[in-house]
């Protein structure tokens, strides 16, 4: 991809960005990656954790953790739950994930179902884990590399909708996630639900010197559309090894009321079959 490509999608901030403890680091080397793991798992939330994490900080220093122990200790931190977890629907802290400590955007629906699946069986730390010790983590950045955008560029194994959805999540360095327009609320489930690529918005401001203003990046607005969209849905019974009678319903749904149904069918215990748009 061209540096003009770059500036013209906004991601030239974004591209290219890798920092590794090597043998024989020096000071500077250190901080860099604390700056690096900081930006990269918090985005701009990472202007609050002066302090919060500098008993990891030493634990790095001295040789008792490596970079992917640090990483696992910033997500698993009650400073990300806040900010990325708690306040946040389960698909978009899913995508989160994916993001912060993978460096791309969940593929398909089988992506999310699987994540879904281990934090419910096995929690939180493991639902973690379940990306920092993934084989694709390892072979992206293994233990001494801080993850980083691996999205935008073509990598191994990536399917070609992974660079439409990515931007859907990365809006520049200079946004927030907690700050974007959708709130709590996943950027991708419709889209990953329908099996459709997302759609490419590039930025109003672009992220180098060379532009206008500083480059915080604004989604795009929402279509104020009548689309409505038939949701199949399995109620009761849905992962459980007791015997409770299953009921397959059909919902007709508006558009802006397709998040507050997914929450409904899921604290209904129910799991999603199907998302079409209605005829």
């Amino acid at each position: 991809m061209s540096l003009l490509t770059e500036d013209r999608l906004g991601i030239s901030g974004a591209v290219g960005k890798k920092f590794e403890l090597r043998r024989n680091w020096t000071e500077d080397d250190l901080q860099q990656v604390f700056r690096a793991a900081y930006e990269h798992v918090f985005g701009r939330e990472r202007v609050y954790t002066s302090g919060v994490f500098s008993s990891a900080e030493a634990l790095l220093r001295n040789g008792s953790i490596n970079v992917r122990q640090f990483v696992a200790i910033l997500a698993k931190s009650e400073f990300y739950k806040e900010r990325f977890f708690y306040n946040k629907s389960q698909v978009r802290f899913i995508e989160l994930n994916y993001k912060h400590l993978l460096g791309r955007a969940p593929y398909d629906q089988s992506e999310i179902a699987y994540h879904v699946d281990i934090y419910a069986s096995q929690g939180y730390e493991a639902e973690i884990d379940s990306y920092i010790y993934s084989p694709e983590y390892s072979a992206a950045f293994g233990d001494y590399t801080v993850p980083f955008y691996r999205g935008f560029q073509s990598i191994a194994g990536q399917k070609t909708v992974g660079f439409n959805r990515l931007f859907s999540l990365y809006r520049g360095n200079g946004n927030s996630d907690n700050a974007q327009y959708g709130g709590k609320d996943s950027r991708l489930r419709l889209r990953i639900s329908m099996n459709l690529a997302n759609s490419i918005t590039p930025p109003t401001v672009t992220t180098r010197s060379t532009a206008s203003s500083g480059g915080t990046l604004h989604s795009a607005p929402n279509r104020g559309d009548a689309r409505v969209y038939l949701v199949e849905a399995i109620i009761g019974g849905v992962g459980t090894k007791v015997a409770v009678r299953r009921s397959r319903q059909v919902y007709t749904v508006p558009f802006d009321q397709l998040s507050e149904k997914y929450q409904e069918i899921h604290k209904r215990g129910g799991k999603i079959v199907s998302v079409t748009p209605a005829q």
